[in-house]
């Protein structure tokens, strides 16, 4: 075949103008499942965490002065280390859970 008996061919035509689509619809998604893969790994971070135990242990200290608490700097611990509790991820109850989502079927 020739490539002037391509582009006559408007089967040939049609079907590139489809993988080209396809193409680009690909780099459209991989483009943001990097950017999804990104976000992702900072939601997990060390730093996230710490940035925010240290905002909460500051702004907690802030608001228990403020209100004249007793002992704000000390007191401001606890809610800090309530939010660190929060954010673990827990293993043995997540992978029960994740168990149970499975045999239950997708949400």
């Amino acid at each position: 075949m020739t490539a002037q008996h391509d582009r006559d061919n408007p089967e040939l035509v049609q079907l590139r103008d489809r993988v080209e689509a396809l193409e680009r619809r690909l780099g459209r998604i991989d483009e943001r499942n990097r950017r999804v893969e990104l976000e992702k790994s900072w939601e997990v971070s060390n730093a996230r965490a710490l940035l925010l135990l240290i905002l909460t242990y500051l702004i907690c200290s802030l608001v228990f002065w403020l209100i004249g608490a007793p002992y704000p700097l000390l007191n401001a611990l606890i809610p800090t280390t309530g939010y660190y509790l929060s954010t673990l991820s827990l293993p043995l109850v997540r992978h029960w859970w994740i168990a149970h989502r499975r045999r239950r079927g997708p949400c």
